[in-house]
């Protein structure tokens, strides 16, 4: 929100201070010019009003994208932003050709009745039946890749391959979409496979009004049986800021109508869901609490009954590292029994492991299924995914630094060169507050604190920057806005991607005072 007029004080300031001609030592003189011509290029940027916009709207990144030669002058910001985007979608189409956008999901079925249903009495004359069987029954196997033609064209190439006791098949499947307008857009899909014949079908997208859209997929499906067609209509709306209603008809081989209503918010996910059809009717109730913390902890539990039976699932699920979510369910159901499901998200691929436990409801398995991978998580975070994320941290931080060290090593240079420059500076600005009692720097530290007993091992990176903060103060004060004080002269960054703080020790009408601020933490001292 600078006016012009504090941009030309603040240039004059620095000018004044940075001037070649007002060092004599050599050395001064070449670091006064290297800054001078730094502080010059920046008033350049600043006073210009489109550069400005383009610089407090995108920052460096926005003064280096190729195009802005082409854009007329006297643009507003808004103006200004529109162009920087449709430069950016134009990069972005550049790149579409290299993107293929995986996705797979692996799902493995483990048969473990025999812990919890055995009769010993079956066992008895089988060599090794002491020992519980546990099985791989059913495994599913699906990827899909995307491959942009144009801007507005993609190729879809999936497959997936099933088995199950012995027994499995596999299909494939081609895809084109193509967005025909803001609106919408539709999509030919062609498949085959060695347990089903070809297969026709066509999906089409449409927004009816900004909140209600429809989806509609046909598909006529080839068999020894003949042709078997099926339709599938989704029609969706949003009733509030954060929750939808959705209402589907399927008609084909397992005919349904299907009502939901799902609400999403920033703490919660909320469904309700009714479906009449053949063979199955139901309704369910879910409701998931997401916990707002570091590792964005999820609870859930769910409630479905219909002509199949009763089904009970709780569970949760944690971010475990910076791509990676794990979770767990425990499923109660009559008759289905009693099954632990655990699912590892790793990006854009999925693993899931249904563990199919008894086809009783046996107490016993229940609470292994609950207690067991809470004890099994808990002991592998602690002994090996937090140790082991702490160290890839460490090697990216080292990385950060190796990367940057010379960068930062430059800075360095240019911010001692800058103290040195100001020390005379400082020294009439003291002597000017001293005379009115005004607001003198003791001593001022920015870097990484170290106060907390947990992180007593860690060491403490500050550098000393009682310098640059004092030749900052004017009329008795020191305002810094909401900012990273790395780029203030006199300053650099002592310890890269790590936490920084600001302390400052200050006299201010014969008083000693003291106050800290984050990084980005806006300060302004004598505090009111």
């Amino acid at each position: 929100q600078a006016s012009q007029e504090e941009l030309r004080a603040a240039y004059r300031r620095l000018c004044m201070l940075y001037h070649p001609d007002k060092h004599r030592d050599p050395e001064l003189k070449t670091q006064a010019e290297r800054l001078f011509n730094l502080v010059h290029q920046a008033y350049e940027v600043l006073s210009d009003p489109q550069t400005r916009a383009i610089y407090d709207i995108y920052g460096r990144r926005g003064l280096e994208m190729e195009g802005w030669e082409v854009v007329e002058r006297k643009r507003t910001a808004a103006e200004i932003r529109e162009e920087f985007e449709r430069l950016q979608r134009e990069r972005e189409e550049r790149r579409l050709q290299q993107r293929t956008n995986p996705k797979g999901t692996i799902s493995v079925g483990i048969d473990a009745t025999d812990l919890f249903d055995r009769y010993d009495e079956e066992y008895e004359d089988v060599p090794g039946s002491s020992f519980p069987q546990i099985e791989i029954n059913k495994m599913h196997i699906s990827q899909s890749i995307e491959a942009p033609l144009t801007s507005t064209d993609t190729a879809i190439l999936s497959g997936n391959l099933s088995t199950q006791n012995g027994n499995g098949g596999g299909s494939i499947n081609l895809a084109l979409r193509r967005v025909t307008s803001a609106k919408g857009w539709g999509e030919l899909e062609f498949g085959a496979g060695d347990l089903h014949g070809p297969l026709f079908g066509l999906k089409i997208f449409r927004n009816l009004t900004p909140r209600c859209f429809i989806t509609t997929n046909c598909a006529l499906q080839f068999s020894s049986r003949g042709v078997r067609p099926s339709l599938t209509t989704v029609l969706a709306r949003n009733l509030d800021k954060n929750t939808m209603g959705y209402l589907q008809w399927r008609w084909g081989i397992q005919s349904a109508m299907n009502t939901s209503i799902v609400r999403d918010t920033k703490t919660s996910h909320f469904t309700v869901a009714m479906q009449l059809g053949i063979p199955h009717s139901f309704m369910m109730v879910s409701y998931q609490h997401k916990f707002q913390d570091e590792d964005q902890t999820r609870v859930k539990g769910s409630l479905k009954a219909g002509f199949f039976g009763t089904i009970v699932e709780y569970g949760a699920e944690r971010k475990i590292s910076r791509h990676s979510v794990l979770g767990a369910t425990v499923s109660v159901g009559v008759p289905q029994g009693v099954s632990l499901k655990i699912k590892l998200n790793r990006a854009s691929q999925t693993y899931f492991f249904p563990v199919h436990l008894t086809d009783q409801l046996l107490p016993s398995a229940v609470f292994y299924a609950t207690v067991g991978p809470l004890v099994i998580y808990f002991a592998m975070h602690r002994l090996v995914i937090k140790p082991y994320l702490r160290a890839q941290k460490e090697r990216e931080l080292e990385k950060q630094r190796e990367s940057t060290a010379s960068d930062i090593l430059q800075k360095k240079q240019e911010a001692e060169a800058a103290v040195r420059l100001m020390q005379e500076a400082v020294r009439r600005i003291i002597e000017a507050e001293e005379a009115r009692m005004g607001l003198i720097i003791v001593n001022a530290w920015y870097g990484k604190f170290v106060n907390d007993n947990s992180r007593k091992n860690e060491k403490v990176k500050v550098i000393d920057v009682t310098v640059p903060l004092q030749c900052l103060v004017k009329d008795s004060k020191l305002i810094l806005t909401e900012a990273s004080k790395v780029g203030l002269p006199g300053f650099y960054d002592p310890c890269v991607g790590e936490e920084k703080s600001l302390k400052v020790l200050y006299q201010f009408r014969g008083v000693l005072h003291q106050v800290m601020a984050a990084d980005n933490e806006a300060l302004r001292i004598p505090k009111q």
